[in-house]
């Protein structure tokens, strides 16, 4: 009790039902192309319009091409969900930031840079990595098409509350480690299902020193431990990163708003249902070799054998690595790679671009391999060109695309070829997730980088 999580949950509890669950009020919610047309025709349908449409925020990014944006979209499925999105976001009356335009993005990315994404908030969207908006010290989780529906109509969800578990990362990172870095940690010590059934709150001395946009990675990635979300409460970090955006209070609003934003941390006596440590000594650059993020090993290290793995987990082991073409025991640093994806909206912010600027300048990409390197926004894609960061990669071999989800997700043209295998700064590396047959191989902004200058997977420290 007393934690964080309690205090934000609790301001917004409309009605509890008796041994039932919690109707929540939502402040925003956000909506894209895919998991949002069922749920206007669900309120279309029964003849109810949007209950507080200037709550609702709505953009293509999914579908989204990376290339000739201006043009008409080729791929019909594609052009088909984002024409549907843009009719329904006008007839219903709900901002929508159209692709190719300056507010376009991807939704993740998007919401904590207008500053929609605000500490104190409860924040839904039919996406899973709507956790990663918990990193302003939100409650942010992803929901089903008929629950986007249910807050459409009403702004209000029904929710069992999780539990609460607070993770704890105390020391001082080693050069070259990142906040995607921890995070491929957490999934590797708790597995996929660890935090099942938990909303967690991340804290100790690396958490402090992460910047805004590694909490954001880290939340990001708290859906992949089985957590209902993650989040970081806010301090002097947070109120900078958000003050003068464009939908952050402003004048005596901003100094009402951090005054209620300093009472948002957990109290010393807070009582957490789980809390867990760890050294941030223990980590190294952490790259995957399975087909699920909790399969993953520091960068020198080896793939596990089957003595280390538990009997019941062997199968799906052996079944995960031949699919990815690996062998239990064998070492991947110097294995060859085919493809590099820097983005998504884990990794396609302006700090993760100047990472991998600063392990490619001077140096030439390798000539087998192909790069995409897609901003998360064109807010993004705008300071990476007032920073001269397209002319550090370009001189380097690569080239940037235009903003979307990419290859995070075989959903538009952005796929990888079957056999391949990709280093990938994306969220998922289940199989076909990059395409069909594809192989992909989650890692850091620094290890991308890295492996893609030498072809191989490549330890950044030794660059």
């Amino acid at each position: 009790m007393n934690t964080l999580f309690d205090k934000i949950w609790d301001k917004h509890v409309v009605q509890q039902v008796e041994d039932g669950p919690t109707q929540l009020y939502i402040d925003r919610l956000y909506c894209h192309e895919v998991t949002s047309p069922q749920a206007f025709a669900g309120l279309r349908e029964r003849g109810l319009k949007c209950f507080r449409p200037k709550q609702i925020f709505c953009m293509p990014d999914h579908n989204t091409p990376t290339h000739d944006q201006d043009k008409p979209i080729e791929d019909p499925i594609s052009r088909r969900q984002i024409d549907t999105l843009y009719k329904n976001a006008k007839e219903f009356g709900v901002v929508n930031f159209k692709m190719n335009t300056p507010d376009n993005g991807i939704i993740h990315v998007v919401g904590p840079e207008k500053g929609l994404s605000l500490p104190g908030m409860t924040i839904v969207c039919g996406d899973s990595h709507t956790s990663t908006h918990g990193a302003v010290g939100a409650i942010a989780f992803g929901i089903g098409t008929s629950e986007v529906e249910m807050v459409m109509a009403s702004q209000c969800i029904l929710q069992q509350k999780p539990k609460s578990m607070r993770i704890n990362i105390n020391g001082r990172l080693q050069d070259g480690v990142v906040a995607k870095d921890v995070a491929l940690y957490l999934m590797s010590r708790l597995t996929t299902a660890g935090a099942t059934g938990y909303f967690v709150e991340y804290s100790g001395d690396v958490v402090h020193e992460l910047s805004m946009e590694g909490r954001l990675t880290l939340c990001n990635l708290s859906i992949e431990m089985g957590a209902r979300g993650g989040f970081v409460a806010p301090d002097e970090k947070t109120y900078t990163y958000i003050k003068g955006r464009e939908y952050a209070p402003q004048g005596v609003e901003w100094d009402k708003a951090v005054t209620y934003w300093r009472t948002l941390k957990s109290g010393d006596d807070a009582v957490f249902d789980k809390e867990l440590n760890f050294d941030a000594a223990d980590i190294e650059p952490r790259i995957t070799y399975g087909t699920n993020p909790g399969m993953g090993i520091g960068i020198t290290e080896s793939v596990p054998t089957l003595d280390e793995i538990p009997e019941l987990g062997r199968a799906s082991f052996r079944k995960s690595l031949e699919y990815m073409g690996f062998q239990p025991g064998e070492k991947l640093l110097g294995r060859k790679i085919d493809y590099v994806f820097l983005g998504a909206c884990t990794n396609g912010r302006i700090e993760d671009f100047r990472a991998f600027a600063s392990i490619v300048k001077g140096k030439q990409k390798s000539k087998h391999v192909t790069a995409w390197l897609v901003p998360g926004s064109w807010a993004v894609d705008k300071q990476i060109r007032e920073e001269g960061l397209d002319k550090i990669v370009e001189a380097a071999g690569f080239s940037i695309r235009q903003p979307g989800c990419s290859a995070c997700l075989a959903m538009n043209d952005d796929k990888i070829p079957a056999g391949m295998y990709s280093v990938s700064t994306s969220n998922r590396n289940f199989e076909g997730r990059q395409g069909p047959g594809s192989r992909t191989i989650l890692a850091s902004p620094l290890v991308a980088a890295a492996s893609a200058i030498t072809g191989v997977i490549t330890d950044p420290r030794s660059l």
